[in-house]
């Protein structure tokens, strides 16, 4: 009888091994290389005022998001991160609560983090960024809440922006903290963060082996400098 059910117990074992080297082969090889199809570019502001127009350089600007999980049976803070970040702000210095952003895009596609194997998963099991329609995620504002009345040079203003946010095809309104500042009439450095939940953007987390308990909250950041966009 023993013997029995450790044949049956080594059995299962073997075809539980089978299933999950085939799944780790599957996520790895649908995964793609992560390589962009195009530059990344958003579309054109339309601007319905006066104001100043800048524009996000990528190689100074970074886009990321954190989520927390247990791996091998240790807290881990998950950070996949991008400079594939475009979008375009007008900055209205007579009257800054009249400035105006337009949209934010990102090549999700690109987005990187400590572990290949995850970043394979990522592309394409969770974004499903390997698919053209799914590359890129995009921020459309709707509201500028709280823009200040005055902007200084070298000084930081707060204020929220809320719009629609969308990945992976799904499409939420999503409010960011967001910072501004001015370091010159020539540039501008800013940050904006939010947390959205995984589940509202139907994001599924392929099991994989030693990685437990990955939590529903996203963080999602972004650190750019805009630059004066030339006529």
């Amino acid at each position: 009888m023993r013997n029995k059910t450790f044949k049956i117990g080594f059995a299962v074992g073997i075809v539980a091994g089978v299933i999950a080297l085939f799944t780790a082969a599957f996520i790895w090889f649908t995964g793609g290389t992560g390589q962009a199809s195009r530059a990344i570019a958003a579309p054109l502001i339309e601007a319905n005022g006066t104001g100043t127009l800048f524009q996000i350089v990528p190689e100074k600007s970074e886009a990321r998001f954190i989520i927390d999980e247990v791996l091998i049976g240790q807290p881990k803070s998950v950070v996949g991160k991008t400079d594939q970040v475009a979008g375009q702000l007008i900055v209205d210095f007579q009257s800054p609560e009249k400035s105006q952003l337009g949209m934010i895009k990102i090549n999700v596609r690109t987005l990187t983090t400590d572990n290949e194997f995850r970043n394979r998963a990522l592309r394409g099991q969770i974004l499903q960024s390997t698919k053209p329609e799914f590359e890129f995620a995009t921020f459309v504002p709707t509201d500028l809440i709280g823009l200040p009345k005055t902007l200084t040079i070298g000084q930081s203003a707060s204020f929220q922006i809320a719009g629609n946010f969308t990945l992976r095809g799904v499409t939420h309104t999503v409010t960011f903290d967001a910072t501004l500042m001015p370091v010159s009439r020539a540039l501008m450095t800013g940050s904006a963060k939010a947390t959205i939940n995984r589940a509202d953007f139907k994001l599924i987390i392929p099991e994989a082996p030693g990685v437990a308990n990955v939590g529903e909250d996203v963080r999602l950041e972004i650190d750019f400098t805009a630059a004066l966009l030339a006529a």
